[in-house]
């Protein structure tokens, strides 16, 4: 029990180790009319070198000095971008400003893409509910939130994503039968939305400790796998056959009784329950066979 109790406190502690905070950095383009400021400082040292050497070469070496000052702290952002920020190893915060921005050179930038990634898992062989293997694939949109956590608490966050997909794709495809000829339940073919719904939620679950999110997700390949795939196929066709049948012959009783108690009804012809017997069994025939049914004349009486 204290085990858990530990290890729980150390899951809680790496979902908090680390939280995305906006960094203190400036427009870059401020610090572009610093630029072109040491530029001209620069250029007029240059022009008075000579008649000054002093005052010149003070100017040229400070116009220096600051230009690569200066230039080291550029970097740009496009939309759907991030910047976090470190300071000898520490995190300072995440800039998500588009366009020139500027920070102190000795700072350290990562970039990250904060834009919908669209992925596609590999076909993955899994068990359903029923133990019958099944082949599926997943398509998630997933984007990444909080920087900080996708930088700095998983080594690699886009083959983190690749593992939790993959792990929540066989979570999901184990829940859930293929299918229910009865219809009773709730299965990966018959309740696809309900399913996807049910998987996004498991990999919202699962990628909250990077920082990512899951915009949304569904199944791009669902069906057996290969070895009991004609099996199960020889199976759904037995099933429709039998439900066809079933309602052939409901359809082909309703119609004899009521052919039988129009003719009883208008009197046009009595028949005893032998007779009776055979013209349902006729008609039943005739109904329910499969192939045309050839008409027989009869040229003597009803009972010859």
């Amino acid at each position: 029990m204290a085990s858990n109790v530990g290890d729980q406190v150390v899951r809680n502690n790496a979902l908090t180790l680390s939280s995305e905070r906006p960094a203190a950095t400036m427009s870059g383009y401020v610090m572009l009319l610093v630029l072109l400021a040491a530029i001209a400082a620069g250029v007029f040292g240059a022009a008075t070198v000579k008649g000054d050497p002093g005052l010149g070469g003070v100017l040229m070496t400070g116009a220096v000095l600051v230009f690569v000052f200066t230039l080291l702290g550029f970097y740009m952002l496009q939309p759907n971008q991030a910047v976090a920020v470190t300071l000898f190893g520490s995190y300072k915060g995440t800039d998500r400003t588009t366009g020139l921005r500027w920070v102190l050179p000795w700072q350290g930038r990562r970039k990250i893409s904060l834009r919908a990634n669209n992925m596609i898992s590999e076909r993955l062989k899994v068990n359903d509910l029923r133990g019958n293997p099944i082949e599926i694939a997943a398509q998630v949109v997933w984007r990444v939130t909080d920087t900080a956590q996708a930088l700095f608490d998983i080594n690699d966050y886009k083959a983190f994503v690749i593992v939790q997909i993959e792990a929540a794709v066989r979570t999901i495809g184990a829940r859930y039968p293929y299918d229910d000829f009865e219809h009773q339940e709730v299965t990966l073919r018959g309740n696809h939305d309900q399913v996807a719904a049910e998987l996004r939620t498991e990999l919202i679950a699962r990628l909250v400790t990077a920082g990512i999110t899951v915009d949304e997700c569904g199944f791009t390949h669902l069906a057996y796998a290969q070895e009991i795939a004609g099996a199960m196929l020889r199976r759904q066709q037995a099933q429709a056959v039998v439900a066809a049948r079933k309602t052939l012959v409901e359809g082909a009783v309703g119609m004899v009784e009521m052919a039988l108690d129009l003719l009883s009804s208008k009197g046009v012809v009595e028949l005893d329950d032998e007779r009776r017997a055979a013209m349902v069994s006729n008609l039943m025939v005739v109904l329910c066979g499969e192939r045309d049914t050839q008409p027989v004349v009869n040229a003597g009486s009803l009972y010859q």
